[in-house]
């Protein structure tokens, strides 16, 4: 153990110290990645349609002599960094697709791109940062690249589309990639992510061991009864009456069963349809919700709980009901032992005042199906401008990010390959 701490330390010394020119390299390298974050928002597309960003990359990705695999889940670009001496194997993820978001801002880069999302006329935006998450990593290869020779072992780009979800229909994301080989050949033997925050003080990085977001499920509730007048409910079974009480019953499950001193859990109906008129008590009722939980076991027992709640409290008041889920993400669970590793390395490059614990967020990550194979890493960059007490939330029209946050994503990622490859 003292000797494997003496060859980190010496290593991180070596790499931001020893090394006059790597410090110049990301001074150098910062203009561009702000030039190419720009492109990137002026010209955002959607999920599984991120043609023109994919060529982008591709073409820097091969202009630095990469091995270059492009049209992986369809727009997905995958470019592998082999070191001078073999080792291990790392993984580095950018998600690149944006969001059916009208942007609402003035900046000189604005998106003016409109499409059809779903029969519905909208523009398209950059409203969740991947476009930053995108010029960091075309970033990082860049660096790391140029530094092959202090590298042991390979570092494998992961450019991933379809975050968001890919549309009705199709298959795409995280998943997709898995499914096509993206952490084969060579094997990753470890894979780390950085979601920027527009809410979070540039400069800074936030983490958490274990879940940090949220699974998250879809849920469908089909409820029958028996449809009669509205003016005489006792000649059938209001199937509107049943969802209200599962809905109830459903929250019985969050309040008393969920041992919420432990991790969070949400879930939510929010979307319901029955009926056609105000006078008659219809056949069916649907109920559609999320569910968000950040502990497997937790997840597997409000799963057990709601199918038990729901076809019970239909059977109480004469009625059926059934319920399905849908696994949109899995929990972006970090691997204990690699943030005990890296953690060093988070602290070494923005400084441990810098470098804080945070709680669990109950949004998603499709990160997370990497994880559930392999162990990963995945934390939070700083993207608010110091003393702007005004940040706007992701995926709204006015959501923004300060520039001079991403540098700081370009130098932990680059640094988290050099030490986990060389330790």
């Amino acid at each position: 153990m003292r000797f494997f701490f003496l060859a980190f330390v010496f290593f991180g010394i070596y790499v931001s110290h020893g090394q006059n020119s790597l410090e110049q390299q990301f001074i150098d390298i910062e203009a561009k990645v702000i030039e190419w974050r720009r492109y990137f928002h002026e010209n955002p597309e959607l999920s599984n349609r991120e043609f023109k960003t994919a060529e982008t990359i591709a073409k820097h990705l091969k202009s630095l002599g990469l091995e270059v695999q492009t049209d992986v889940a369809h727009t997905g670009v995958v470019a592998i960094l082999k070191g001078d001496s073999p080792g291990k194997v790392v993984a580095l993820r950018a998600d690149i697709d944006g969001l059916p978001v009208t942007e609402r801002n003035d900046l000189p880069f604005k998106s003016e791109v409109k499409t059809t999302f779903l029969n519905t006329e909208t523009g398209v935006m950059h409203a969740c940062g991947h476009d930053t998450h995108t010029a960091i990593l075309m970033g990082v290869a860049e660096i790391l690249t140029k530094n092959k020779d202090k590298i042991k072992g390979t570092v494998k780009f992961i450019f991933q589309p379809a975050e968001e979800g890919p549309p009705p229909g199709e298959a795409g994301g995280a998943k997709l990639m898995i499914k096509e080989g993206v952490l084969e050949n060579p094997k990753v033997d470890a894979i780390f992510g950085l979601h920027i925050r527009s809410n979070y003080e540039v400069g800074t990085i936030h983490y958490k061991k274990g879940g940090i977001m949220a699974s998250v499920e879809r849920f469908v509730i089909n409820v029958k009864g028996k449809q009669t007048h509205g003016g005489r409910p006792w000649q059938g079974v209001d199937p509107i009456l049943i969802s209200a009480k599962i809905i109830d019953g459903l929250q019985t499950i969050i309040s008393r069963e969920s041992k919420l001193v432990d991790e969070a859990a949400v879930i939510t109906v929010g979307k319901i349809t029955a009926g056609t008129r105000f006078n008659i008590i219809p056949e069916s009722a649907e109920l559609i919700g999320t569910v968000r939980t950040l502990d497997p076991k937790m997840k597997a027992h409000i799963e057990k709980r709601m199918t038990e709640m729901v076809t019970t409290l239909a059977r109480a008041y004469g009625g059926e009901a059934t319920i399905s889920f849908q696994n949109n993400t899995a929990i972006t669970y970090n691997d204990s032992d690699l943030v005990d590793q890296m953690l060093p390395t988070l602290q070494k490059v923005a400084g441990v005042k810098n470098v804080r614990l945070r709680k669990a967020t109950t949004g998603g990550e499709d990160f997370s199906y990497f994880q559930e194979i392999i162990p990963g890493f995945y934390f939070f960059l700083g993207g608010m401008a110091p003393g702007n007490k005004k940040a706007f939330p992701h995926h709204t029209p006015d959501f923004m990010i300060d520039e001079s946050g991403m540098l700081l994503g370009v130098k932990t990622l680059t640094q988290i390959a050099f030490d986990f490859l060389n330790n």
